[in-house]
């Protein structure tokens, strides 16, 4: 197809040059008229010939609508590094490191689920009277613990120098393409079709395309982005699977970290990234460990991936808590992101890198199951309890706020 595109622009000026050739000819004739007469047969041929190469040039340019070059072009995948670990599937990812010990109970660990309801600071059964599957609500001290998260995450983030954002929460089709969430995801967002307005499966798509198609000064990089918001996706996860608790939620809440950086310091800029994110883990005292992800479980926009997992008690196995990427140009091409190194050198793209630091729901469950103790009860990471206010959640202080409040449990 980009053989055929650019014989029919060559086509173009072929016929075009040609055609200008022979009215050149007819200037300078003596007769002019007669040379008009005898030359018009070719120059009508040479106007079909120029239409024609146009509306193939036009069908298939790269940056048409509806172009099938285009199509192929939007849905190719980024190109993926050379230190990605073969392999299709996930069971080719590769462990980079682990941190802590999981923790040996003396009792059977249940998974977050049962402790949140038991506690009442999860309610999946009101959350699906009101929304349907996939959706909880955070109640007393529960909803308080995922506040001080929010606010400890984003204290970490503005520690390590990044620059809070509030950015909104519908974003325009464009602003989706150009992080590369369209066309290949687009099942997977909720849309208004009406405004053509899509609610951001993640904070990444507006903070990385915060600076789209602008030209930013070289002292201006690495630019670091954080944002607390709320996410939303069609979360149809593996069949049966994760159907249960926090882990797949249509809606779910995420501190994401992005950076813009210079193309030869990205891959550093991935490991700092990463280790901004594992830092968090650390002291909440989470073990995790982290995984280079294969070529096969590679996601499109990335050209090279780490996911942090932390370990979970109930499942009796680490769970992805963040992905930390490199999406080197391939966003800042479509966003239009580029930068300077003098006055007068020629733009260049950035390289584009995101991470979660962390997504809130899973970061709670994996607090709750972690910390939680035989009487059922919670302990709080004690780095948090400066935000929260209290040590620990048992079934006595959620039952009080309860009552407070005038909440009880539903009949059966």
């Amino acid at each position: 197809m980009d053989a055929e595109y650019r014989s029919a622009l060559a086509s173009v000026e072929t016929a075009k040059a040609e055609k200008n050739r022979l009215s050149a000819e007819i200037g300078k004739a003596a007769d002019k008229a007669a040379a008009a007469r005898e030359l018009k047969p070719k120059l009508d041929e040479l106007a079909a010939q120029i239409a024609a190469a146009e509306e193939t040039a036009r069908a298939l340019a790269p940056d048409a609508d509806g172009s099938p070059l285009r199509e192929i072009l939007t849905n190719t995948p980024n190109l993926l590094d050379e230190s990605v670990p073969d392999g299709a599937h996930a069971d080719a990812n590769v462990e980079v490191r682990s941190w802590g010990t999981p923790r040996t109970f003396t009792f059977t660990p249940k998974p977050h689920w049962e402790i949140g309801e038991a506690l009442g600071i999860l309610d999946f059964e009101r959350a699906a009277k009101l929304s349907g599957s996939r959706f909880a609500v955070l109640a007393g001290r529960g909803a308080r613990l995922s506040r001080a998260l929010v606010q400890f995450f984003l204290d970490r983030a503005n520690d390590r120098g990044y620059l809070e954002v509030s950015p909104p929460l519908l974003v325009t089709r464009r602003t989706m393409w150009s992080t590369g969430q369209l066309t290949k995801f687009a099942d997977a967002m909720f849309q208004d079709t009406d405004a053509d307005l899509f609610m951001i499966p993640t904070a990444e798509v507006p903070l990385t395309a915060l600076h789209g198609d602008e030209i930013l000064n070289l002292d201006a990089l690495p630019r670091k982005l954080t944002a607390h918001t709320p996410c939303f996706r069609k979360e149809a996860g593996a069949a049966g699977k994760d159907t249960r608790g926090l882990i797949r939620q249509h809606q779910f809440e995420k501190v994401e970290l992005v950076w813009l950086a210079l193309p030869e310091a990205s891959f550093e800029a991935l490991e700092t990234l990463t280790h901004d994110a594992e830092s968090l883990l650390q002291e909440l005292g989470l073990p995790y460990r982290v995984m280079s992800l294969c070529a096969g479980d590679t996601s499109f926009n990335s050209a090279k991936t780490y996911d942090l997992e932390v370990w979970l008690p109930s499942a009796n196995t680490y769970r992805e808590i963040s992905s930390c990427s490199n999406c080197t140009d391939f966003q800042a091409r479509r966003a239009g992101i580029r930068f300077r190194r003098d006055a007068k050198a020629k733009p260049e793209l950035v390289h584009t890198l995101n991470g979660s630091g962390l997504a809130l729901g899973r970061t709670l469950l994996a607090i709750i199951e972690n910390y939680q103790q035989a009487d059922g009860s919670v302990i709080v990471p004690e780095v948090l309890r400066r935000y929260t206010g209290f040590d620990s959640i048992a079934a006595a202080s959620a039952s009080t706020a309860a009552e407070r409040s005038g909440i009880s449990r539903p009949a059966g």
